[in-house]
C-alpha cells in the first residue's frame, strides 16, 4: 500500500507552550526550527556537528520504564525536528528573562563574570540549568562532566566553574585540600581584614547577593504530555518532506514489518552519528525510521550471569546502569563494566551522551568506537530481533569488520546488548589516547581482557581489541592464540608487543595518519594492561593463596605511576587585584570590577548578534562556491544547473561587481586563477538557506592545474617564494660575538598555525535602501570603517551612503579585522545587483577553510654563550606561512621582528623574518600579532643554552634579563623595573624554587610519569606601529532628561569596551553609570575608525570618551556653580533652557608611534605590558597525555579600569595560548584542503583543560602616566604566557630523555601534542616500531 502523502502532526512543547505542526520537513533540525520558526534566537548556531554546546537545549521526556520525567541536555543542531513527538523542550528564554525574572543560574553566570562576548553562554546557561534540575546540589564532579560539552573561546571557563561552584554542595569547603591553609579569601572568612597588605583584594563578586535556587519555581512538565504518555499513540507517525519522510511506529510488530518493507532506511535515535555524516559525507536517505517510541528497545534486565541493555538507551543511561551494577556486585563479576564506565566517561560530551543510544553506537562500528572494543573482549552479545523471531550473533571481529557472515539481515534490527559478568581470575582493561582528555575522539583506544587458570599465571584466555588502528576495529586474535598457556612475565610481555606489531599492522592510508604513534601506543596499551594485571594478580594471591603457586615478577616503585590515569579535577585558585581607594567615591566606578554591561542579556540569551536579527522583507540567502584545487586557471563557471533549481535568485561573479575586485592581489571573487582550494569563486543567491546550499553543489567549475604547488614553508624557500621583501634588524657585531664565546648551539624552532574559532561564524546582512543607493550593514566585525571602504570601492558608491553597524560580536581575536570586508562586499554585490536584503552566515565548515588563521613559523637560531649562561650573541631567521595572499602577513613579520627579543638584553643580535607565498588560505591577524610564534623562538633558545650549560632555564633567562632602563633592539627606551618585579612575584607567589625540588624528586621515583615546571618572563609591547592607527572619536550625548548615550569608535568583541567607556563616562561626568548608555558602534555615528584591536581599544577610545565628557562638563561649568545643591536633572534642563549644546564630539589624536626599517630604529610602541607566568604539569611517557597541574600568573595591569574584565581577558587569552602550544592542530591533505574543520578535529581547549590551580595576580603599586587613568589594555599579552604549559612539558620530556641517555635535541615543536611527547619519550616500546 503506497504511503499517503499526508503528514501527521507533530505535537511537542516549547517553554510550556504547545506546538503543533503539520507539514514538518525531517530534515529540519530543532536549531533551525526554534531559530527560524519561533524566532527563539537565544539559542545559538557554533557548529552543527554538536561538537561546541552553543546550542544546548533541554529536553523533558517521561520515562517509559520509570515513569520517571526525565530532563537531559541536548545539542540542537544534530536534533532532528520530527524526533521530538511528545517532549518538552526548555529553551534559554524558557529559563528567565531580564523583562519578567531571572533564574539563579543566569544571574550567577553573569555576575560571576563567566560571560565575555556571551555567544556561548545561553548553552552553559542550557547544561547547568539541567544538570540542577536533576541534581540540586550537584557535585563538582557533575559540574564538570555537564559543562563538558560546551565549549568557550573567550573566558578560560574559570570564571563559569566559579559560577556553578555556588551550586555546589561542597562549594563552602576548602578547595586546597590538605595543606593547611585556605586558598580562597572570598568572603566567608573576615573580609574586613581582607588584603590589607597593599589593599589588594581576592572576590570579583559577592556570593551572598545571589538569589537562591529554588526548584518549585522552575516551569511544570506539561500535563497534557503526560496524559500521552501514559496513553501512548500506537499507531504509525509519518513526516513528510520534500525529499525525506520520517517513519515513527508506535509498536515494535510496525517496526519490524517496516523494516521489512524498507531494509535499505537506517534507524535513527539520537542522529549523532549519522547526522554529521548526512551532512559533511553527503549521506542520504529518503525513508528514515524512528523506533523513539518502541518500549521495548529501552528495556534494562539482569540476571546471574550478567547485563541486557535495551540497544535505545541512551549511552548516559548506560553509564548509570553501570554505575549501578558496579556498586552493587562483587568487583570480580565488574570487570567489564566498570572498563565501559571509564570509556563512557570521556566519549563525546553530556549532550552527546545524553543523545546517542547504545545501539546506535555499537551499529555504526566506528573504527574510533570508544566502547566496541570493550564489548568485544567481554564476549557481549548482540539480541537480534525481525518478523521472523529473536537471534544472537556475537559482538566480535567479523562483526565489526562488517562480514555478511556474521552481520543483521537486513530486515533485522538490534534489540539489546548483553553483557556477562567477569569471573575471578578475569581481568578487563580499557585504555584510550585522545588529543584531549574530555570530548574528543580518541588516536587510539584499547580493550584487553585475561583470563588465567585458577591460582596461576598462566593465560587460559586472552582476548584484545583496538579502535584507530584501522578502517574498523581490529582484535588481535592471532597473537592472542599464541599467547595461551604463556605465564604473565617480562617474556610473554616482549613476545606479545612483537605479535601486536606485526598482527596490528596500521598502513600509512590509515584514518587520521600518525602510524609510529598509533604502533607505540599498541605496545604502551599493552604494557600497562600488563602491569594493571600484574598488580591485581598479587592482590589476589594475597587474599585467596593457592598452594604452590609461583611468584610473580615484581613491579618497580617507579614504575607504578603508570597504572595511574590523569583525573579531571574542576580547577581552583584565586585572583588577586589592587582595591580601589577608600577616599574613592562609592559612584565612582572605575577600578571596580563591575559586571560586563551585557551579562545577564547575554545569560537570558536577549542579547542581539548579527545572524539574530529578524528576517526582513524580501530578503534572500547567500552561499559562497569556493575553490577546489590549490592552484589552477578557471577554464570556466557553469551556472547552468544552479539557476534552473527552485528558489534560486541568481549566481554573482566577478563580472558583476560594478567597481573593484578588492587588489590586484587579492580578489573578492577568483578571476582567471585560483590559489588556494577555499578561495571565493562565486556567490549564489537564494531563497532559503537549503536551497542556496543545494545551488552551489550545482554550480560547475572546470580548471586547469597549474604548478608549482606549494603548501609548506620548506617548499616556499626552495621555489623562493615569497610575499614581500625580508626584515631585518641587527643590533652589535655578531659575527665577532660569536667567535668570542665559549660555546654556540643552533636548532630549529617550527609553531604550528592556529584556527580563531571564534564561536560566532562569519556573518553579515545587507539591507539596500530605496533611494540613493543607501546601504545598511550588519556586521560581526572589527573594524566597520574598513567594511564600509570596501564596500564602497566594490560598488564604486561615496562611503557616505553606507552604514555599517556593529552591535556585538561573538568573539573576533583579530579574525574579523580585514576578513569580514570580504564578505560584506560580496554580499552587497548581490543586494544591489537583486534588489534585495541579503543574509550571510558561514557553516563552522567554510569559515575555517575559506578565513585562514595564525600564521605557522619555522625559524632557525643559533646562539653564542659563555659557560655560565651569559647570552653574547644571537641570530634568529624567521619565515612565517603566509598563505597565498599578502593580507597582513608584513605587518606580522614586521612586529614578529621587533618583538623578538622579549624580555632579554643581549648586546649583539641579527633578526631577520620573511613571509612566504604558498597556496593554502591567506593568514591573517590573530591575538598576539605574531608575538606568541616568535618569542618561543627566543624562550626556546634559552632553553638549549640551559641544556648545554646543565644550568637551570630560569637562571639563564634571569641572568640574560634586562636589569636597568634601557632601549630595545630597535632604540626605544624603556625601565624593566615592573618586568623584574613581575618575575620576583611570581618566583614567590608560585614557590617555585621549592617545587622544583619536589619536581626533582618525583622525577626520581617515578619512571613512566614525569612532571616538569617552567617559568617565563614577558614584555608585551602594546599597539601598532603607527600614530594614524592610535587615533579614536567617541559622541556623547545628554538627553534632556538626564540620561546620556555614549557612542565611540570601538566594537564589542567581547572584551568588555562598552562596560568601560560607560565607567569612563560615569567618572568623568560623576553620574552613575545606570544613567548611561551605549546603543552600537555605527559608521554613521563615530566615522573614519580604525579596527578593535591590538589591545588598545580601550585606551584611545577610553580617551575620546573622557575628552567629550570634559567638553560637555566644561560647557556645565557655570550651572553647576549657580546651583551647586542641584541634581543633575536640574543642570542639564537649565542647560537645555539657556541653549547649551548637550552633545560633543570627543577626539584622542593618538599615542605617537614610528619606525624607521631603513635605520632599523624608532618608536613603534606606546607602552609595554609586563608578566610573567609559572605552570607545572605531568606527563605520561607512555601515551603522550599531560595534565596541567598549576598555573601562576602575575600581570602588570597598571589601574585596571575594570579587576574582573582584565582578569578575564588574561585568563581567556591564556587558556587560548595554551590551545596553541599543546592542542590546536591544523591538518591539511595533501591537496591542500583543510581537514581540520569543525571541533570535531580541531580541539581548542575545554573545560577539563584548565589548570587544576589557576592564579592571577596584578602586581600591586604600578603606574603609567600615558594611559587613561593609568591603565593598561590587556587584551593580548596573556596569550604568549600559556607557553609556560609548553615548556613545562618540554622540561617533562627533557628529564625522561636524560634519564634514558637520550641526546638534547634541539629542534622544537609547538604544539606539543600527545604524540609529539609520545615520540619524544624514546623508550623499549618506541624502539620496537
Amino acid at each position: 500500500m503506497p504511503c499517503p502523502t499526508r503528514s501527521d502532526e507533530l505535537v511537542f512543547f516549547v517553554n510550556g507552550r504547545k506546538v503543533v505542526e503539520r507539514n514538518v520537513d525531517p530534515e529540519v533540525t530543532l536549531l533551525t526550527f526554534l531559530r527560524k520558526s519561533l524566532r527563539l534566537t537565544g539559542t545559538k548556531y557554533g557548529c552543527g556537528q554538536g561538537g561546541c554546546g552553543a546550542c544546548t537545549v533541554m529536553v523533558s521526556r517521561l520515562d517509559p520504564t520509570s515513569k520517571k520525567i526525565r530532563h537531559f541536555s541536548v545539542t540542537a543542531c544534530l536534533v532532528p525536528i520530527c524526533s521530538l513527538y511528545g517532549t518538552a523542550i526548555t529553551t534559554v528564554e524558557g529559563v528567565g528573562s531580564i523583562k519578567t525574572r531571572i533564574h539563579p543560574v543566569q544571574e550567577r553566570i553573569a555576575k560571576s563574570h563567566g560571560t565575555q562576548c556571551g555567544f556561548c553562554t545561553p548553552g552553559m546557561v542550557m547544561s547547568m540549568y539541567t544538570l540542577l534540575r536533576n541534581h540540586p546540589e550537584p557535585s563538582e564532579e557533575q559540574l564538570t562532566e555537564a559543562l563538558g560539552g560546551n565549549l568557550c573561546r573567550c573566558t578560560g571557563y574559570r570564571p563559569i566553574l566559579a559560577s556553578g561552584r555556588t551550586f555546589c554542595m561542597e562549594s563552602d569547603g576548602c578547595q586546597q585540600k590538605g595543606t593547611g591553609k585556605c586558598c580562597l579569601d572570598q568572603g566567608e572568612n573576615d573580609s574586613s581584614s581582607l588584603g590589607q597588605k597593599s589593599r589588594m583584594c581576592t572576590e570579583l563578586f559577592v556570593k551572598e547577593e545571589f538569589q537562591p535556587l529554588d526548584s518549585t519555581q522552575e516551569l511544570i512538565f506539561p500535563p497534557e504530555l503526560l496524559r500521552m504518555a501514559e496513553n501512548p499513540e500506537k499507531r504509525t507517525l509519518t513526516f513528510h518532506g520534500e525529499r525525506v519522510t520520517w517513519i515513527s511506529p508506535g509498536t515494535l510488530k510496525d517496526l519490524l514489518e517496516l523494516k521489512v518493507k524498507h531494509p535499505e532506511a537506517p534507524l535513527i535515535l539520537g542522529n549523532t552519528s549519522l547526522g554529521p555524516a548526512m551532512k559533511s559525507q553527503e549521506r542520504f536517505h529518503s525513508i528514515l525510521l524512528s523506533p523513539v517510541r518502541i518500549p521495548e528497545l529501552y528495556v534494562v534486565s539482569k540476571t546471574s550471569g550478567g547485563l541486557t541493555i535495551g540497544a535505545g538507551c541512551s549511552l548516559d543511561q548506560v553509564k548509570d546502569i553501570l554505575a549501578e551494577m558496579s556498586s552493587e556486585l562483587p568487583e570480580e563479576k565488574t570487570q567489564t563494566y566498570r572498563a565501559l564506565l571509564k570509556h563512557l566517561k570521556s566519549l563525546g560530551g553530556q549532550q552527546i551522551r545524553n543523545m546517542a543510544s547504545l545501539g546506535g553506537h555499537v551499529m555504526s562500528r566506528h573504527f574510533f568506537s570508544d566502547l566496541n572494543p570493550i564489548l568485544a573482549v567481554g564476549n557481549a552479545t548482540l539480541n537480534l530481533i525481525s518478523e521472523e523471531g529473536m537471534r544472537q550473533i556475537p559482538l566480535n571481529e567479523h562483526f565489526l569488520a562488517g562480514l555478511a557472515s556474521a552481520d543483521l539481515k537486513p530486515e533485522e534490527l538490534l534489540e539489546s546488548v548483553h553483557i556477562p559478568h567477569s569471573h575471578k581470575w578475569e581481568f578487563v582493561s580499557a585504555f584510550r589516547q585522545a588529543e584531549c582528555q574530555q570530548n574528543a575522539l580518541p588516536d587510539v583506544n584499547a580493550g584487553m581482557r585475561v583470563l588465567f587458570e585458577e591460582g596461576t599465571d598462566t593465560i587460559a584466555d586472552l582476548s584484545l581489541a583496538y579502535g584507530g588502528v584501522g578502517t574498523a576495529t581490529v582484535c588481535a586474535a592471532l597473537s592472542c592464540q599464541q599467547l595461551l598457556g604463556r605465564r604473565w612475565n617480562e617474556l610473554m610481555l616482549d613476545e606479545a608487543c612483537r605479535l601486536l606489531l606485526e598482527e596490528v599492522s596500521i598502513p600509512g592510508s590509515a584514518p587520521g595518519g600518525r602510524v609510529e604513534f598509533k604502533r607505540a601506543l599498541v605496545v604502551s596499551f599493552f604494557f600497562k594492561f600488563y602491569l594493571e594485571v600484574l598488580k591485581e594478580l598479587k592482590t589476589l594471591l594475597k587474599l585467596f593463596p593457592v598452594p604452590d603457586s609461583r611468584r610473580y615478577p615484581e613491579i618497580p616503585d617507579r614504575f607504578l605511576s603508570a597504572l595511574e590515569d590523569f583525573p579531571v579535577t574542576i580547577p581552583h585558585g584565586v585572583q588577586t587585584y589592587q582595591s580601589v581607594d577608600s577616599d574613592q567615591p562609592l559612584q565612582d566606578p572605575v577600578g571596580r570590577p563591575i559586571m560586563h554591561l551585557s551579562g545577564l542579556k547575554h545569560a537570558t540569551g536577549e542579547a542581539t548578534f548579527c545572524d539574530d536579527i529578524p528576517v526582513v522583507d524580501k530578503e534572500l540567502v547567500m552561499a559562497l562556491v569556493t575553490s577546489t584545487r590549490a592552484h589552477a586557471k578557471i577554464i570556466s563557471i557553469d551556472s547552468s544547473e544552479a539557476l534552473v533549481l527552485s528558489g534560486v535568485v541568481d549566481v554573482i561573479t566577478a563580472d558583476d561587481i560594478p567597481g573593484t575586485n578588492g587588489t590586484e592581489e587579492d580578489r573578492l571573487l577568483a578571476v582567471g586563477e585560483v590559489h588556494c582550494v577555499g578561495q571565493i569563486i562565486c556567490a549564489v543567491v537564494a531563497e532559503t538557506e537549503v536551497q542556496a546550499k543545494q545551488a552551489i553543489e550545482k554550480v560547475k567549475v572546470t580548471y586547469e592545474d597549474l604548478e608549482p604547488v606549494i603548501f609548506s614553508i620548506e617548499d616556499a624557500i626552495k621555489h623562493n617564494s615569497f610575499l614581500c621583501p625580508e626584515k631585518k634588524l641587527e643590533k652589535g657585531n655578531i659575527e665577532e660575538a660569536f667567535e668570542k664565546v665559549d660555546q654556540t648551539v643552533e636548532g630549529e624552532v617550527h609553531v604550528g598555525g592556529q584556527e580563531h574559532f571564534y564561536m560566532e561564524t562569519q556573518r553579515v546582512l545587507v539591507i539596500p535602501k530605496t533611494e540613493d543607493k543607501e546601504l545598511d550593514i550588519y556586521v560581526s566585525t572589527q573594524d566597520p570603517a574598513h567594511v564600509q571602504k570596501t564596500v564602497s570601492s566594490t560598488l564604486s558608491i561615496p562611503i557616505n551612503r553606507i552604514t555599517c553597524h556593529v552591535k556585538r560580536v561573538g568573539g573576533g581575536f583579530g579574525g574579523k579585522v580585514g576578513r569580514p570586508s570580504i564578505f560584506g562586499a560580496i554580499a552587497a554585490v548581490c543586494a544591489i545587483k537583486t534588489g534585495h536584503p541579503i543574509r550571510l552566515v558561514l557553516d563552522r565548515e567554510d569559515d575555517m577553510l575559506i578565513t585562514g588563521g595564525r600564521h605557522p613559523l619555522f625559524a632557525k637560531y643559533k646562539v653564542g654563550f659563555m659557560n655560565n649562561g651569559r647570552i653574547k650573541a644571537l641570530d634568529i631567521e624567521c619565515y612565517v606561512n603566509g598563505g597565498c595572499m599578502l593580507d597582513d602577513s608584513e605587518l606580522v613579520i614586521e612586529f614578529l621582528i621587533l618583538k623578538l627579543e622579549n624580555a632579554y638584553k643581549i648586546h649583539n643580535l641579527r633578526f631577520r623574518g620573511n613571509a612566504c607565498m604558498t597556496n593554502l588560505p591567506s593568514n591573517t591577524a590573530f591575538r598576539g600579532f605574531g608575538f606568541p610564534q616568535g618569542t618561543l623562538v627566543t624562550e626556546s633558545c634559552i632553553t638549549a643554552v640551559a641544556a648545554k650549560c646543565g644550568l637551570p632555564p630560569e637562571k639563564i633567562r634571569e641572568k640574560n634579563m634586562y636589569k636597568t632602563i634601557d632601549k630595545t633592539i630597535y632604540k626605544q627606551a624603556f625601565s624593566p623595573e615592573t618586568l623584574i618585579r613581575c618575575w620576583n612575584e611570581c618566583l614567590e607567589k608560585s614557590s617555585f624554587h621549592s617545587r622544583r625540588m619536589q619536581v626533582e624528586e618525583f622525577n626520581k621515583k617515578n619512571y613512566w610519569k614525569k612532571k616538569g615546571i617552567a617559568v617565563i618572563p614577558m614584555k608585551f609591547s602594546v599597539g601598532f606601529a603607527a600614530t594614524s592607527y592610535h587615533q579614536a572619536a567617541a559622541l556623547v550625548h545628554i538627553y534632556t532628561d538626564g540620561s546620556v548615550l555614549v557612542s565611540h569608535g570601538g566594537n564589542e568583541l567581547g572584551q568588555g569596551i562598552h562596560t568601560k567607556m560607560l565607567q569612563v563616562a560615569s567618572r568623568e561626568l560623576k553620574i552613575p553609570m545606570s544613567h548611561m548608555h551605549v546603543c552600537e558602534t555605527s559608521t554613521a555615528t563615530v566615522p573614519n575608525t580604525v579596527a578593535t584591536a591590538a589591545s588598545i581599544g580601550s585606551d584611545v577610545n577610553g580617551k575620546a570618551v573622557q575628552n567629550a565628557c570634559q567638553i560637555l562638563l566644561k560647557r556645565l561649568e557655570h550651572i553647576m556653580k549657580k546651583n551647586p545643591e542641584g541634581t543633575w536633572e536640574d543642570w542639564i534642563e537649565a542647560a537645555f533652557e539657556q541653549r547649551i549644546s548637550l552633545s560633543a564630539t570627543g577626539y584622542f589624536r593618538g599615542y605617537k608611534a614610528f619606525m624607521d626599517w631603513e635605520k632599523g630604529e624608532g618608536d613603534p610602541f606606546p607602552y609595554y605590558v609586563y608578566g610573567a607566568a609559572c605552570s607545572e604539569v605531568e606527563i605520561d611517557c607512555l601515551t603522550g597525555a599531560h595534565k596541567k597541574i598549576r598555573t601562576d600568573i602575575v600581570m602588570d595591569a597598571c589601574c585596571s579600569l575594570n579587576p574582573a574584565i582584565d582578569m578575564g581577558q588574561i585568563e581567556g587569552a591564556f587558556i587560548q595560548g595554551m590551545g596553541l602550544y599543546t592542542t590546536e592542530e591544523l591538518k591539511y591533505s595533501p591537496e591542500g584542503v583543510l581537514y581540520s574543520r569543525g571541533p570535531d578535529k580541531y580541539k581548542i581547549p575545554t573545560i577539563t583543560d584548565v589548570p587544576e590551580e589557576f592564579n592571577v595576580s596584578f602586581l600591586p603599586s604600578s603606574q603609567t602616566p600615558l594611559t587613561i587613568y593609568s591603565s593598561k589594555g590587556l587584551g593580548e599579552s596573556g596569550m604568549f604566557l600559556g607557553s609556560s604549559v609548553f615548556f613545562a612539558i618540554a622540561d617533562a620530556v627533557a628529564t625522561a630523555r636524560k634519564e634514558r641517555d637520550i641526546a638534547e635535541d634541539f629542534t622544537v615543536r609547538s604544539p606539543a601534542t600527545p604524540e609529539w611527547v609520545r615520540m619524544a619519550c624514546v623508550d623499549r616500546f618506541t624502539d620496537m616500531i
